[in-house]
């Protein structure tokens, strides 16, 4: 695939590969290449298996930091939420994904454009294919932006959790304090890729702050935090 071939799907990941051949690979179907029978071309199983560690331990560090009050039971069961096939493939609809993969004619036939295995595993090559060209980050920062915005209030809901900004205001009533605020306190990147940096604000003082790649995202870390530096001020 030549690189104007592979721009339409860069500007959908908000990355510019440093090695299109790993965009490539995992846009690539085993049925299109035992039809296509190009010697130098790879499929994406290799991709698929890879993808479906890096997006477990992204998503096992993110609740583990996020939720340090869940037992292991419950931060399991939030993580077999999001990265089960469902979500997954939902993720990869979003992204209008299996208009771009090169799938054999029997597998287009077939409707494998719209499969929901064959959409989970090609959305985990993806994620396969941003670590090896950018590392841990750039794969946690399209895994943020196009899952767990979409899957984190399913995954809660599943483990029975109250959202933090709930759970503290719960916090400050049952102490006869106002509700918290939260304020923006910094804003970057372009509209595609945004990073907001949010401010908790107790009885006109900031008293901690989260971040994230929505508005939402960054409130939720900031009352989580300070939830926890609250609970441990009141327990010495």
């Amino acid at each position: 695939m030549s690189r104007a071939e592979l721009e339409p799907m860069e500007e959908l990941l908000g990355h510019r590969f440093r090695e299109p051949r790993w965009l490539e690979q995992a846009l690539t179907h085993s049925t299109w290449l035992q039809e296509a029978g190009a010697e130098d071309a790879v499929d994406n199983e290799r991709l698929e298996f890879l993808g479906d560690a890096v997006v477990g331990l992204l998503v096992s560090q993110f609740l583990a930091q996020a939720y340090p009050d869940w037992t292991a039971g419950q931060l399991s069961q939030a993580r077999a939420r999001l990265v089960n096939a469902e979500s997954l493939s939902e993720a990869a609809r979003r992204l209008n994904l299996g208009q771009h993969l090169r799938l054999g004619r029997g597998e287009e036939k077939t409707g494998g454009r719209e499969k929901q295995n064959l959409l989970a595993d090609a959305y985990e090559a993806l994620v396969a294919a941003l670590y090896k060209d950018g590392g841990l980050d750039v794969a946690w920062r399209f895994l943020e932006r196009t899952l767990m915005e979409h899957a984190l209030a399913g995954a809660l809901h599943t483990s029975g959790q109250q959202d933090h900004k709930s759970a503290l205001q719960e916090f400050l009533q049952a102490r006869g304090q106002p509700p918290a605020d939260y304020r923006v306190a910094a804003e970057s990147g372009p509209d595609h890729h945004k990073h907001f940096l949010v401010e908790v604000v107790v009885q006109g003082r900031s008293i901690s702050s989260g971040e994230g790649s929505s508005k939402k995202r960054a409130e939720q870390q900031a009352a989580a935090q300070a939830l926890d530096d609250l609970r441990k001020t009141e327990s010495r």
